[in-house]
């Protein structure tokens, strides 16, 4: 994996942060389907298959954008606060299956 293109990152295969997400939820008992995540980066794209909510940032390449259930702002546009606000503070809680049907943040 490369999680920068000047850096070649070599790890045990389930060394990801989806089974890690997955380790933790198993040890606070919560329900995958229960988690949101965000992120930015092609290592976090296991985790979004994990979670029961992906969303990544506004300044993450093509690819994390599109394993994302939804895309919020930046990093420079508070892309990060603004998901808390909008998927968790809200109350609304978003499903996978509205974001298949195109209702991207």
């Amino acid at each position: 994996m490369r999680s920068q293109p000047y850096y070649l990152d070599v790890t045990h295969p389930l060394a990801n942060k989806g089974v890690a997400l997955s380790e933790l939820a198993k040890l606070l008992a919560i329900p995958l389907a229960e988690i949101a995540v965000v992120g930015d980066g092609g290592n976090d794209v296991a985790m979004f298959e994990q979670s029961g909510l992906s969303i990544a940032m506004g300044n993450a390449g093509p690819e994390v954008q599109s394993a994302a259930d939804f895309v919020t702002d930046s990093n420079r546009e508070e892309g990060f606060a603004n998901a808390i606000e909008q998927f968790i503070l809200s109350g609304d809680r978003p499903t996978r299956e509205m974001a298949r049907a195109g209702d991207h943040a």
